[in-house]
């Protein structure tokens, strides 16, 4: 790809979640405090939500990565389970070794008891569900049933959710009101600033190994501002497709005419604004034909 042009060790705008990127700009830093302060604190519920793409799932893995030896962890990141097979899921991630056909009620038990084990070794449970805007509501009411879990002193189990708006419109529903009610810490993620795109990028490119001059000018990082709405995903996305173009015509920079051409050639920009559709410039060949074109050269 285009490593050995920018001088990189790896790619630096992946989007697969990885913590060794991870970039403390104000709402992830307040976010992040939120989620240790109420661990500290032993609360029941806490709640994160945040649109798509704005790193929900970066910010539980650091999130757990920080958490100390006092603390046992489990993380789930599929709920769209029925509530046996979350129960299930919870006692794999605890190890606890019982036979699969347990009733609900024993698998409670079991559960508890490891918990209590936990508990009785000055260490606390938490657990992270990811995505929980897919957790069927017969589901979260289980989740309720397993926040009863406690000594006289504290809860047992703390949950986290992390979910998409989507969440708060589920967790609204009047059955599971009590469950509402618990959760006693929450923040919403917002999306990057001008500012802090900037900081962003280079912050990427400094984690790869990039040590050249500045690779994004100021047009094309107000362009990816503009494409991408200071949504990181989609900022990652585009950044990587303008450096694909920049490679592919052999240059050292990336320019607001390759973030234009980037976002054109993304499904999910496919309706952009009409500033950027009358900025864009004539001729955009498809990304894969010049990112073809680019591998070609590369092997003469």
């Amino acid at each position: 790809m285009y490593k050995a042009h920018f001088r990189l060790r790896e790619l630096p705008f992946s989007i697969t979640p990885d913590t060794g990127y991870f970039f403390s700009f104000r709402s992830y830093q307040e976010a992040l405090n939120t989620l240790l302060v109420a661990a500290r604190n032993g609360e029941g519920f806490i709640k994160i939500t945040g649109e798509v793409g704005t790193g929900k799932t970066l910010l539980c893995r650091k999130f757990m990565s920080l958490l100390d030896a006092d603390f046992v962890t489990a993380y789930i990141p599929n709920p769209l389970l029925e509530p046996r097979s979350l129960m299930l899921a919870l006692a794999d991630e605890l190890g606890i070794q019982e036979d699969r056909q347990l009733d609900q009620h024993q698998l409670i038990k079991a559960i508890n008891l490891s918990l209590l084990h936990i508990a009785r070794t000055g260490k606390r449970a938490l657990l992270c569900i990811d995505e929980a805007q897919a957790l069927p509501l017969e589901t979260l009411e289980a989740l309720r049933l397993l926040s009863n879990l406690e000594t006289e002193k504290r809860k047992l189990l703390q949950i986290v959710l992390f979910g998409q708006p989507e969440l708060d419109s589920k967790l609204a529903h009047r059955d599971i009101r009590q469950l509402t009610q618990r959760i006693s810490f929450h923040y919403q993620l917002q999306t990057l600033s001008s500012n802090e795109i900037k900081i962003y990028i280079n912050h990427r490119l400094n984690v790869a190994g990039y040590q050249g001059p500045a690779l994004f000018g100021a047009a094309a990082l107000y362009m990816l501002s503009r494409c991408s709405g200071g949504v990181p995903r989609l900022l990652n996305i585009l950044a990587h497709k303008a450096m694909m173009l920049s490679f592919g015509e052999g240059r050292q920079a990336v320019s607001a005419r390759h973030v234009v051409l980037a976002a054109k050639d993304t499904f999910a920009l496919a309706r952009l604004s009409r500033y950027v559709r009358l900025t864009a410039i004539a001729g955009t060949a498809s990304i894969l034909v010049l990112a073809t074109m680019a591998w070609l050269h590369f092997l003469e």
